[in-house]
């Protein structure tokens, strides 16, 4: 399994980047926002990958940062979403954004992503958010600094965000107690991302 690839960026256009490692350019179906981080055609270039393996095409996928492919993931675990979905959701808003609105349940932001329609996006919703609706994140709460600086509304959505893209309970639970309540929620749970990642 391809795990990531780094090289030279050969080739990009509106859905897909090549990049060339070791004389062999691999072509990679990819989302907006990884495309606006990629540099010009003869830069340097990194890519996580996710290899689709179906009877009828062989596709590679790739993400300017594991969160994305985290998400691009989640999504194509949910039944009746494609990679073609994914990447729309994905090319529509971060994985920050897309976390909290299946933790807040607001299905109406994700929409906004084309070709993604009302009943699809409360199904991702459902599911996704099924996946941690058995912890309590209100036992998380208990667990971090009693500082009086991180407020149990957004330290509950940042948590749920979290686990929503995977994490444990535990993990997000001491990662969001060391976090500055007064960002934002979408902030917070980017600053929190930043912190796992490098705790790897």
């Amino acid at each position: 399994m391809l795990y990531s690839l780094k090289g030279t960026l050969v080739y990009r256009d509106m859905a897909s980047a090549a990049v060339e490692c070791g004389g062999v350019a691999y072509l990679c179906k990819t989302t907006l926002s990884t495309l606006a981080r990629l540099g010009k055609v003869g830069s340097d270039a990194m890519l996580y990958t996710y290899l689709n393996i179906r009877s009828e095409a062989v596709d590679l996928f790739g993400f300017a940062d594991q969160g994305e492919l985290s998400c691009f993931k989640m999504l194509i675990s949910v039944n009746g979403v494609g990679p073609k979905a994914a990447l729309s959701i994905l090319s529509a808003m971060s994985p920050e954004k897309f976390a909290l609105c299946v933790a807040s349940g607001d299905y109406k932001s994700i929409t906004q992503a084309q070709g993604v329609g009302t009943k699809l996006a409360q199904r991702i919703v459902l599911e996704l958010k099924d996946k941690v609706s058995g912890t309590s994140i209100a036992g998380g709460i208990s667990e971090l600094p009693s500082n009086g600086s991180i407020g149990a509304g957004s330290t509950g959505e940042a948590m749920s965000a979290l686990m929503v893209l995977g994490y444990s309970h535990s993990e997000a639970a001491a990662v969001v107690g060391k976090l500055d309540a007064s960002l934002p929620v979408e902030e917070m749970i980017k600053a929190a991302l930043m912190g796992l990642a490098k705790q790897k």
